[in-house]
Order: structure tokens, then C-alpha cells, then sequence
């Protein structure tokens, strides 16, 4: 390659990094602001689960449809019925689609820090707090911030006032980047669906925190099934895996894998959490 070649990569590189806003210690500026008291995460838990036991009670595909809207508002676009009980507390985040990346980066975890040079009223110097991503800021909310190619973070309050001042009610300049996710105990399978429909929804994972690609395999089988993404953390089989132990063999978004076997036992029912028992991503 002659030197202009190497000159036009250059630039095309440099301005490839600026209109992401990434610095060159590895942060990239984005911009924050918080949902209200109101909108808890902490009261998501029972609404949603309500839900999911309602889907006998109507046809199965137009419920699964209401489900998705309905968890959109209540349990979250990722589909976690409530963040403590998917071991992630009350720092969690909705991201902007260009983030959020249709469910890929659901269970992904984020340091976010004030930019406080930027806006020293609002921002607190020098502080810094890791967020999980649990749900979706919809496009044209928050005065557009959510859209693309923006990168946003809709916070909880309790995250939000960690690195920002109270009294704050507008959007404030942050710069974040991927983390580790620091878990208590082992990755949680929560079954869900009904009947033939064999739903798991996968929570408390460490290391990379969110999921690329499922597979499971039940104890009267010996090949393992591929699981597809049906929204969010929620992956779903195309076979019938009821009175059988489950494995699961889950790759991170990281691309580490590792292989949870019989961490369901054959007793297993719709709406029951199983965890690996200290198994877990690092």
C-alpha cells in the first residue's frame, strides 16, 4: 500500500472513532438520564409474573405478542421479572438501540462516570458506577436521545444519583465502557412457557454478562438442541423437554462457553428458577 492508501485508512479509522465519540483510553461518550420513583424495578416482579400464568387463559400467539408489549413496560424489554431476582439490584439501565442491539447486550454490564468538565453543575467528580442492561430505550424518547446512532443510557434513580447530583431532572454528558459483571452464585435458568412451548429466561451470568447463543439438551437425548432468541434473555427450544433433566450450554457475547449439566431436574415445572449452584463466567 503507497502512502496515500495508508493516509486515506487513516482518516476514514480516526473519523470511524470520533463519530462514536470513543476516546482513546478506551471510554466513549454517551449521555444519561433516569426514570422516576415511579418506575422502580424493584415493583416490576409480580406484575410480570402474573402475566406469564395468565398465557393459558387466552390464545397462546396473540398473549405472546401482548406479553412482549406488556414486558416492554413492566419487566423490561430484556424480559427479566425483576432485577433482584435476577441478581442484578437496583443499578440497571435501559439502553438506546444502538446498544442494545435487539437483546444482545441484555445481562451486559456497563461502567458509566460523569463527564464533570463537560457540565460540573449537575455532574459529581469522580464518580463512576456499573450498571446492568435490563431493557430497551425506545426510539423518540427522552427527546430523541434514545435514537440511533446515540449512545444512552436511561438509568435507574439509585444508579443515576451515583455520579450525578439530585436536583438534576434533564440529561447529563457521561462516558462508559463494557465491564465484567460481578455475580453472587450461579447462572439462573427460569422456565417458562406452557405445554410443548419450552421456554428458559437466563440471568446471573458473570464474566461477559450477556448471551449470544443457548443450547440444551434433555436427559432422554444425547445431541444438543439450539436454542433461538425469542426476546430478550428469553431462548426457546423446538422440542418437548418436559419430565427430563435439562443441561444447558451457553456462549457469552465474549464467545466463552461453558456447559451447566442436569442443572434442571426432571421435576422441573413452568415458573421455577434453578441455579447452578456457584457455577459460573468469570
Amino acid at each position: 500500500m503507497d502512502m496515500k492508501g495508508t493516509y486515506l485508512v487513516t482518516v476514514i479509522l480516526l473519523v470511524s472513532t470520533l463519530s462514536v465519540g470513543m476516546c482513546s483510553n478506551g471510554w466513549i461518550r454517551a449521555h444519561a438520564t433516569y426514570y422516576g420513583v415511579n418506575d422502580s424495578p424493584a415493583s416490576l416482579g409480580k406484575k410480570a409474573i402474573k402475566l406469564l400464568f395468565n398465557i393459558r387463559f387466552c390464545y397462546f400467539k396473540v398473549c405472546m405478542v401482548n406479553l412482549f408489549f406488556r414486558y416492554n413496560f413492566i419487566g423490561g424489554a430484556c424480559g427479566y421479572d425483576n432485577p433482584y431476582h435476577a441478581g442484578f439490584g437496583a443499578h440497571t439501565a435501559a439502553l438506546s438501540g444502538e446498544l442494545f442491539r435487539s437483546g444482545e447486550s441484555c445481562g451486559g454490564c456497563y461502567q458509566v462516570r460523569c463527564d464533570f468538565p463537560a457540565d460540573p453543575k449537575w455532574c459529581l467528580r469522580g464518580a463512576a458506577v456499573t450498571v446492568t442492561a435490563t431493557n430497551f430505550c425506545p426510539t423518540n424518547n427522552n427527546n430523541g436521545w434514545c435514537n440511533l446512532p446515540r449512545h444512552h443510557f436511561d438509568m435507574s434513580s439509585p444508579a443515576f444519583f451515583r455520579i450525578a447530583r439530585r436536583g438534576n431532572e434533564g440529561i447529563v454528558p457521561v462516558f462508559y465502557r463494557r465491564v465484567g459483571c460481578k455475580r453472587r452464585g450461579g447462572v439462573r435458568f427460569t422456565m417458562r412457557g406452557q405445554g410443548n412451548f419450552n421456554m428458559v429466561m437466563i440471568s446471573n451470568v458473570g464474566g461477559g454478562g450477556s448471551v449470544r447463543s443457548v443450547a440444551v439438551r434433555g436427559s432422554k437425548g444425547k445431541t444438543w438442541l439450539q436454542m433461538t432468541r425469542n426476546w430478550g434473555a428469553n431462548w426457546q427450544s423446538s422440542g418437548d423437554l418436559r419430565g427430563q433433566r435439562l443441561s444447558f450450554k451457553v456462549t457469552l457475547t465474549d464467545s466463552k462457553t461453558q456447559t451447566f449439566l442436569n442443572v434442571v431436574p426432571s421435576s422441573w415445572w413452568f415458573g421455577q428458577t434453578f441455579s447452578s449452584r456457584g457455577r459460573q463466567f468469570v
